[in-house]
């Protein structure tokens, strides 16, 4: 596949489905309880995402798409959260609430990265005048966008998904099915459908081989007037099968597997906004095959970037590294973080550096792949230390920082704290010289704990410091004028 760039900013995807709230407790489990033999997790952790048909408006969205998100919520705590991750993330949401019934939800229970137990709260969607508000709201964007997904998580939403493709294949709008149905009827006209192959199986029948699985998916598209079915196989990848044409068979990515959660949506969301973007539907499901494989090595549902799929297609180049300035650093970053690199985010004045310092970045280097150094411009300095500081100029202390084996990325900032920087890089590691007590009150940590990262302490070497050098090089040369 040869594809001369990736960009999918000009893309307007409407998704319309069964959207959800994925919450996970993480924590730690050391003993059994003694009222029952089940392990007891101690929660130390609760993350809340966006899942179903949501995960996948979060998709599109994360590779630069437009994504409008169509859904049914309930009025209550799991419905707001929802609504702010989705608005945090830049989806443009019309969802429909309603009062009476409980948004879905989804709560794993991990520990170690083990998923102990999942519970579900959820009812059908049955309130016919809140889904004739929504298809109501569909029909009236229906004129500003360029493909439609369908995501049929089975709760109800997309009980009359059979009208709402009608209404976008009138419009010559691609519609993308993502289908949980045994009955392929509902989806009488999709351009794509998007099944996995146990549910593939499920309507029509065991494909022990892979003539099996084509023959019986060209009945399909012809009984049901659908263009082609893009049929996810697992370890074995995926396979393109048209109405007419050879069919294509894509091979999985090999990778340590994590996570399967959330793994169709990625594909789907991927698919469309290729396809959107221009691409054909080899290439786009190709790309949506690649995607698949980097979100199964993620932990929980997770969205995939463009720079992971470059960094995937091999258009990346080897990371700048050194002195930067913040805008290259985030693109460094990007790249970094899709090849799945540990970042680690440190600060300070390092106005003249010492065995302290060196031996502090070099544990720090220990804590993560690539070290970022922040220092205090010269006034910054000056307001911390005194008129005299610093010693050495901005560029001359990250210089010498750059020149360190430990330190990847060497970057200034002017304020009084690098809370605003930490935030904006999001590091993985937060790590601090000294003796702090209470390390929640460090800038930036809450924001780096919130995000699942961590924050380290590292001691000090005894007795070094910018400012003992000072003061040695002060009464060294008092005590040589004296003689």
């Amino acid at each position: 596949m040869q594809i001369k760039t990736l960009n999918f900013e000009q893309a307007k995807i409407l998704i319309i489905g069964d959207v959800m709230l994925d919450q996970y407790w993480h924590g730690d489990t050391s003993r059994i309880s003694p009222e029952s033999p089940v392990p007891v997790v101690h929660v130390n952790r609760v993350v809340e995402r966006p899942g179903g048909a949501a995960n996948v408006a979060l998709g599109v969205a994360a590779l630069g798409a437009h994504a409008t998100l169509l859904g049914l919520v309930g009025k209550d705590a799991a419905g707001s959260a929802l609504s702010n991750a989705l608005t945090a993330a830049g989806v443009k949401q019309l969802l429909e609430i309603l009062p009476e019934h409980a948004t879905i939800t989804k709560l794993r229970v991990l520990s170690r990265h083990q998923q102990m137990i999942r519970l579900d709260t959820e009812s059908p969607f049955l309130e016919s005048s809140a889904k004739t508000a929504l298809h109501d709201q569909y029909i009236r964007i229906l004129e500003d966008v360029d493909l439609v997904i369908l995501s049929d998580y089975g709760k109800g939403t997309l009980s009359e998904s059979s009208a709402l493709i009608a209404k976008a294949r009138a419009k010559n709008i691609p519609v993308i099915v993502d289908p949980k149905s045994h009955d392929y009827s509902v989806y009488r006209g999709a351009s794509i459908i998007t099944p996995n192959l146990k549910e593939f199986e499920a309507v029509a029948g065991p494909c022990p081989t892979v003539d099996c699985l084509v023959e019986k998916a060209r009945d399909l598209l012809s009984a049901y007037q659908i263009d082609a079915l893009v049929v996810t196989r697992g370890e074995h990848g995926l396979s393109i099968i048209s109405a007419e044409g050879e069919a294509t068979h894509i091979p999985a990515i090999v990778r340590e597997v994590h996570d399967v959660t959330g793994a169709g949506d990625t594909v789907i969301a991927v698919l469309g906004s290729a396809l959107a973007s221009g691409l054909d539907l080899v290439s786009a499901a190709t790309l949506g095959n690649i995607a698949a494989g980097i979100a199964v090595g993620k932990l929980g549902a997770a969205t995939v970037s463009v720079p992971e799929l470059e960094m995937a297609l091999g258009k990346k180049e080897d990371l700048t590294l050194g002195v930067m300035a913040e805008d290259a650093l985030l693109s460094a970053l990007k790249i970094s973080k899709a090849k799945g690199e540990r970042i680690v985010f440190t600060n300070g004045c390092f106005d003249i550096l010492h065995a302290g310092h060196v031996m502090y970045l070099e544990q720090a280097s220990r804590l993560g792949d690539r070290v970022i150094v922040a220092v205090n411009d010269d006034a910054s300095v000056s307001k911390l230390k005194g008129s005299n500081r610093p010693i050495n100029t901005l560029s001359e202390r990250m210089n010498v920082l750059a020149g360190l084996r430990s330190v990847d990325w060497v970057v200034a900032f002017s304020e009084d704290t690098p809370e605003r920087l930490i935030r904006t890089l999001s590091p993985d590691v937060l790590v601090k010289g000294g003796d702090y007590k209470d390390i929640m009150a460090l800038p930036g940590a809450q924001f780096v704990l919130s995000q699942g990262g961590v924050v380290k302490v590292l001691g000090l070497k005894p007795g070094a410091s910018t400012t003992q050098v000072i003061e040695t090089i002060a009464a060294r040369k008092e005590s040589a004028t004296a003689v």
